[in-house]
């Protein structure tokens, strides 16, 4: 993730809502009885509940008006979201809650008497929009969703939001299994999964000719991964292992053809000066990089050497430009000879954001 507002500014791609509203049965989540449960998006949820359009009206009035508040004092207290933001939001909070979209466009009609149903009590919609703006609560926490690539992946407390700059990643290695047979065919480890957003990413595009392998500590986060991994319908190429880093891939050490990771690298003293959305409300474990935030990227660079087959390819997100060329050095300095065609990858806005590289006998 990056120290922007970009926690709040996603892309919502409503077409895609026909093709993945269909729930998944409970019995298909394949997680131990001692497992957590993950939260059902709200999308996804049977719309169970049913309000008047005259009270469903009232709500959406007074949480404009609480959205219009805040004006830009978000913005300038720490580049949080502004009130045009938040009317956005506003607005995919009906959608998301309502079975029949086309209601929207009759909020503030004569038709109060209309029975409108929802998948959200009209209750906890008050509960939950009052959560957005006093506790300054992610959008993506309050739906349950976030929108990445082509994907809508359920997301909850605990575990980090995808952000779209580490779609690259996906793109990344895209363009080297096209060059590769042996990489397209091999076995791909995601390390610090989260949502398993980057492991569903690159499945779809290995398909049935590779596997990929995503860990992560958080058994929150290996819930959610795996509810993702089964909307998917990936669970025969992805599997999610619990553990730290490398620790669960043991048994396939220096067989894997490529490692990809968006790990924790944010300085420990600037967590608290992260957007309130961020800081106060995403895994510390996701964001705190340690004191110079290069904790983790360090402990991924040595074990990419011995967890890689020769030919292996890796990328690493990082902070941006220090921080890229901080961990190029250690590379060449530390591991003198192992990696080769080391590169730094600017993301979307220009900023130099990924190291990649392959193992030694990709050099030419």
């Amino acid at each position: 993730m990056k120290l922007s507002s970009s926690a709040c500014s996603i892309a919502r791609i409503p077409s895609l809502f026909a093709s993945l509203c269909r729930p998944i049965c409970s019995t298909s989540l394949s997680l131990s009885p001692s497992s957590l449960k993950p939260t059902t998006p709200l999308f996804l949820r049977p719309p169970t509940f049913s309000t008047s359009l005259s009270e469903l009206n009232k709500w959406h009035h007074w949480a404009k008006n609480l959205a219009s508040s805040v004006g830009s004092s978000f913005v300038h207290l720490d580049n949080g979201p502004d009130s045009t933001l938040l009317c956005r939001e506003l607005r995919w909070l009906l959608e998301d809650s309502l079975e029949d979209h086309s209601l929207i466009s009759q909020l503030g009609s004569q038709n109060y008497h209309m029975d409108v149903r929802l998948r959200a009590s009209l209750d906890e919609l008050y509960v939950l929009w009052r959560q957005r703006i006093e506790e300054r609560r992610p959008f993506q926490y309050i739906v349950g969703c976030e929108h990445w690539r082509d994907l809508v992946l359920s997301v909850q407390e605990g575990v980090l939001i995808p952000r779209p700059e580490t779609e690259l990643i996906v793109d990344l290695v895209k363009d080297v299994v096209l060059d590769s047979r042996e990489l397209k065919e091999g076995l791909w480890a995601d390390l610090g999964t989260g949502s398993g957003a980057i492991a569903i990413g690159i499945g779809r595009i290995l398909w049935s000719q590779g596997r990929v392998i995503a860990t992560d500590l958080s058994p929150v986060a290996v819930a959610v991964a795996t509810y993702n991994v089964l909307r998917y319908d990936l669970k025969d190429m992805i599997e999610v292992r619990k553990g730290s880093w490398f620790e669960p891939l043991k048994d396939v050490e220096g067989k894997l053809a490529g490692v990809v990771s968006n790990p924790p690298y944010i300085p420990s003293d600037d967590i608290s000066r992260l957007q309130a959305e961020v800081g106060q409300h995403e895994p510390r474990l996701a964001l705190d990089g340690g004191v110079s935030g290069m904790d983790d990227l360090l402990h991924l660079s040595n074990g990419a050497v011995s967890m890689l087959k020769p030919g292996g390819f890796f990328v690493f997100e990082t902070n941006g430009e220090k921080q890229c060329q901080f961990l190029v050095d250690y590379m060449e300095n530390n591991n003198p000879g192992k990696f080769c065609n080391v590169n730094i990858v600017s993301d979307f806005a220009g900023i130099q954001r990924f190291v990649t590289g392959f193992i030694n006998d990709k050099c030419h």
